[in-house]
């Protein structure tokens, strides 16, 4: 079988298409056939409010894209700004290893793998942000 697969949690949500999907009370997999499908996890989502630092800010543009709100065309150039930008301050072998990560989706119109792999930088960011403050 080809194709992405979702395991949903019961009651999970998820958007296919725009489309909000909400799973039964029973644990379900989902095999999406369709190429190039726009899919985000709403657990995994961003949400308006939560864009308060470069890496949510980036993220938040790619889920702009999964989520139809945005056009991949137009989103491509300030997605990759956005990661030449987080790469002149994340310069550790980790950060840069998920940033050309990042920007390789990005260039291979794969926006699910590209927010996934910005999506690993939160937790460093984070920490980064709480040394700042100490």
């Amino acid at each position: 079988m080809t194709g992405l697969v979702l395991k949903l949690a019961p009651k999970e949500r998820v958007l296919i298409n725009g489309a909000v999907i909400e799973n039964g009370d029973r644990r379900s997999r989902l095999a999406i056939m369709t190429p190039n499908a726009h899919i985000l996890r709403l657990r995994d989502a961003v949400h308006p409010e939560e864009v308060t630092t470069p890496v949510r800010r980036v993220c938040y543009i790619a889920q702009l894209v999964l989520s139809g709100d945005a056009d991949a065309g137009e989103a491509r150039m300030q997605l990759l700004r956005g990661i030449e930008q987080l790469s002149q301050v994340l310069t550790d072998h980790d950060s840069r290893a998920h940033l050309t990560m990042a920007t390789t989706a990005v260039l291979e119109d794969q926006h699910y793998q590209a927010l996934k792999a910005l999506r690993c930088l939160l937790p460093r960011e984070e920490r980064l942000f709480a040394a700042s403050r100490t």
